[in-house]
């Protein structure tokens, strides 16, 4: 008979019991032994307990990638509390609507209140409460030395994770994890991490791969290596001095760190490397194709799938050579295609990606708020693809971002690929605008561009680029150079909103 599996804040505490003095956390310098961090969690949650967190009450985490931010949501499963990690450059309008849905017994992070531009007597701005009903402690808060850092009473969280989504589209909703916080340490085995090993994470624990991967290093007795802001030799650097083995990131980390590698490969040792995953976007074929050459086929693999995890592709890089822009094989849970009609798309032909967890598995994950796009038991969440014969996933785009152009299918993410094989090229961002001459085109490429410092690529240049790739009615109509990064630390890009952004500054400039 198998050993029950314990809570992870059980396991933690276990983990520091056997290897005291062994890293366990660090940050900007800092390192956390296995002993300090359990102690210090001990006592954080204590704090929180008297601030009125308990069993199964949420606790939302608005901070940086940080020591603190770890530590946060050790206490929470400590408590049996549940850890709901929102991105801490979150408007106020997104923090309230994603809080509403569920209101937490703790805010750790941000005080109950926000700054408003008006001043008040002493010169400083007044406050007006974000969530005056909310207890909260601000960042870098600090417990009472007061209170015991021993060992708590085993608590079992009801749901080990809560993730926010969808505040951007103003349909916000929370994805609590199917299970409780009774994680096993081999949830990390399927994607080839070990136990040992040194994990970097470069991406915001705010989200879903970040906090994952996090999850999976304090559990297999990893070296769990954060870094609180990403920026390509910060990036490269951790991983030559830590000796990373294991590591999971997303496309726009890889895109703008190749061209400081390649500008001095002598300066960083990427040997250490045995597992590099990358997910949550799609990936340039061209900066891809840069990664296998640079660490070797075997060490790099990609996964797709949701924060709902209904079901899951891999594909490793001996794979993708041969199989290429894929995002892999179904591994866990079932994926078919639909056209528009329900029915199944035969190989090769795009539709619309939907899973499920497989026969006979429990629920995956619960909705809090807005719910997903079904078809009988079926969950899509808006991609765009198809499976070739041989039974590979390829994704096209999502279906939002899709447009048309005179009546024919247009994918921005295909455009970006395209234009990401440019070597000054460091991020890309394509949306459809109105076509701006009235025409019967309906909508048309607009193009956003960052450059790498010193770059003279204009517009003519991005657009002759393209054309020698792209079918002509797909080239950008217009290109806009940017000089700051497109996408955040996490590969996501707020598409919508620069649509409509870019569409206001048209309409501001026509004429009345």
């Amino acid at each position: 008979m198998s050993e029950p599996v314990l809570p992870i804040g059980t396991q933690i505490s276990a983990l520091a019991d056997l290897a005291p003095d062994e890293p366990a956390l660090s940050c900007d310098g800092v390192t956390l032994t296995r002993r300090e961090l359990d102690r210090s969690t001990n006592r954080l949650a204590r704090a929180y307990a008297e601030r009125g967190v308990g069993v199964g009450d949420y606790v939302t985490i608005v901070l940086p990638n940080s020591i603190e931010w770890i530590q946060a949501a050790v206490a929470c499963w400590k408590l049996g509390a549940v850890p709901q990690p929102l991105s801490a450059r979150l408007p106020d309008a997104e923090l309230q609507g994603l809080l509403e849905l569920r209101p937490p017994a703790l805010l750790v992070g941000r005080e109950g209140d926000r700054q408003l531009g008006k001043a008040g007597r002493s010169g400083s701005p007044t406050r007006q409460p974000i969530h005056p009903e909310i207890s909260s402690v601000p960042i870098g808060f600090t417990p009472d030395l007061a209170l015991s850092d021993a060992a708590l009473p085993e608590a079992v969280s009801p749901v080990w994770k809560a993730m926010g989504s969808g505040g951007s589209t103003g349909r916000p909703k929370l994805i609590e994890s199917g299970g409780d916080s009774r994680v096993p340490a081999a949830i990390g085995y399927p994607l080839g991490a070990q136990p040992g090993d040194t994990t970097l994470v470069p991406v915001p624990l705010s989200h879903n791969t970040g906090f994952t991967t996090a999850t999976i290093a304090l559990l297999m007795r990893h070296h769990l290596v954060v870094m609180s802001r990403f920026d390509p030799h910060g990036f490269l650097q951790l991983i030559s001095d830590h000796r990373v083995t294991f590591l999971t990131t997303v496309p726009t980390i890889m895109q703008r760190s190749l061209p400081v590698y390649q500008a001095d490969p002598d300066a960083y040792d990427l040997s250490s490397i045995r597992r590099f995953w990358h997910l949550g976007a799609p990936c340039p074929p061209a900066i891809k194709e840069s990664w296998i050459d640079l660490l070797g086929p075997e060490k790099v693999w990609e996964l797709y799938g949701g924060t709902e995890l209904q079901a899951l592709t891999f594909i490793s890089g001996d794979q993708w050579l041969t199989h290429r822009g894929s995002v892999g094989v179904v591994v866990s849970g079932e994926m078919k295609v639909l056209d528009d009609d329900g029915n199944p798309c035969p190989p090769g032909v795009v539709g619309e990606v939907y899973m499920r967890p497989g026969p006979g598995s429990a629920p995956t994950y619960r909705y809090v708020g807005a719910t997903a796009k079904s078809r009988d038991g079926w969950d899509s969440l808006g991609d765009l693809g198809y499976f070739d014969a041989d039974g590979f996933l390829y994704l096209s785009d999502r279906r939002v971002d899709m447009f048309t152009v005179g009546g024919r299918n247009v994918y921005p993410a295909e455009i970006e690929n395209a234009l990401s094989a440019h070597p000054d090229v460091l991020s890309c961002l394509v949306v459809g605008v109105p076509d701006p001459n009235a025409g019967d085109l309906g909508q048309v490429p607009y193009a956003l561009v960052h450059t790498a410092d010193g770059s003279t690529l204009d517009a003519d240049g991005v657009q002759e680029f393209l054309r020698e790739r792209i079918a002509g009615y797909k080239v950008p109509h217009t290109v806009e150079f940017v000089d700051t990064p497109l996408r955040d630390d996490a590969g996501k890009a707020r598409r919508s909103a620069v649509r409509a952004e870019i569409v206001a500054r048209s309409r501001a400039t026509e004429p009345a």
